[in-house]
């Protein structure tokens, strides 16, 4: 099993690659989605590390793959210029699959 990164910056890129995990920087939405896309046809890859800037572009699309796909696991980092709470994530992930709000 594989990490894979989707990252909107070349400096995340390259720490991740320093640890050895391979990836892509993209900027727009689309590009998101194919990257995405790629990922999930590699049978090798088995979570997709993908920055917070970048789930915030295009929400609905990484959510739907996360809830009806088993595989490969999205997780979502912080960037060097993150803010993000991971409980308030956490949250709203289990909010959309089960229907119910915290």
């Amino acid at each position: 099993m594989k990490f894979y990164l989707i990252s909107d910056n070349k400096d995340t890129q390259m720490g991740m690659r320093l640890a050895g995990i391979d990836g892509v920087v993209v900027h727009t939405a689309e590009q998101v989605i194919k990257s995405l896309e790629n990922a999930r046809a590699d049978a090798n890859i088995g979570v997709i590390l993908i920055t917070e800037k970048l789930i915030n572009m295009c929400r609905d699309a990484v959510y739907e793959i996360k809830l009806n796909n088993a595989k490969p696991l999205i997780v979502e980092i912080p960037d060097r210029h993150g803010t993000s709470d991971i409980s308030q994530s956490i949250d709203q992930y289990v909010s959309e699959a089960i229907g119910i709000k915290f």
